[in-house]
């Protein structure tokens, strides 16, 4: 089986790995105007990954997601007691509750979650970070959040063979496509696959320019561009 990577919309994603395991990485759902399903049409997920808590990110969502199985929440420590105020339990909290930090690592099974740092702001708790996600058939997927490029992009290149970068490029809160087309060249995945886009109106409409800045900047980069719902396989 192959990993299955599907755009929910926004930043929101979808994973189900080659060893059937679910991972949900801002799970968005409830007002996402994108989203092609509700909460409901989701399984439980065995992972959820919050790069921040803004609430097109962080949504309202979490307790329903992790009431009815033992999934792990991911997130900052800030943004872990947040979650737990809001009613996730302790034991759904990576790190006994406590949450991780950027530049930590964390194994759910045999899934090794890296949180990296994202240049953005947060809401109320924590600050925001990306993640870089290594599946059980060593698969690497880089979720980089809500940021702007920043150089050390570089470097998770040379730490990491990236085979997916989930990169924003809506414009006014995070990267233009000018700038994610370059963090591309630095990042050096396999595939891109934009998001963070025409979700509102002051968001970029559509990727056809960062697609034809990508050729330019970081040619060797294969962009996918999904709909709501489509599934990248790798």
């Amino acid at each position: 089986m192959e990993n299955q990577i599907k755009w929910l919309g926004h930043s929101a994603f979808e994973i189900t790995t080659a060893g059937k395991k679910r991972v949900l990485i801002d799970p968005w759902i409830t007002g996402n105007p994108l989203s092609p399903l509700q909460v409901k049409d989701l399984e439980a997920p065995d992972l959820i990954l919050v790069t921040h808590d803004h609430h097109d990110h962080y949504g309202t969502d979490l307790p329903a997601l992790l009431a009815s199985g033992s999934g792990m929440l991911a997130a900052q420590p800030e943004v872990a007691a947040r979650a737990q105020k809001e009613g996730v339990s302790a034991d759904n909290i990576v790190s006994g509750g406590s949450g991780m930090n950027i530049g930590g690592t964390v194994e759910i099974g045999e899934i090794k979650i890296t949180m990296t740092q994202a240049v953005h702001s947060s809401e109320e708790a924590g600050s925001p970070c990306g993640f870089i996600i290594t599946l059980e058939d060593g698969t690497v997927v880089y979720h980089a959040g809500d940021t702007g490029i920043f150089s050390s992009m570089g470097l998770f290149s040379e730490l990491y063979e990236i085979d997916v970068a989930l990169v924003p490029i809506g414009s006014v809160f995070v990267m233009d496509p000018r700038q994610a087309a370059l963090a591309l060249k630095l990042l050096r995945p396999k595939f891109a696959v934009p998001m963070h886009y025409k979700t509102f109106p002051v968001l970029e409409q559509n990727a056809d320019q960062f697609v034809r800045l990508a050729k330019e900047k970081a040619p060797s980069v294969e962009v996918k561009v999904l709909e709501p719902g489509e599934i990248l396989r790798v």
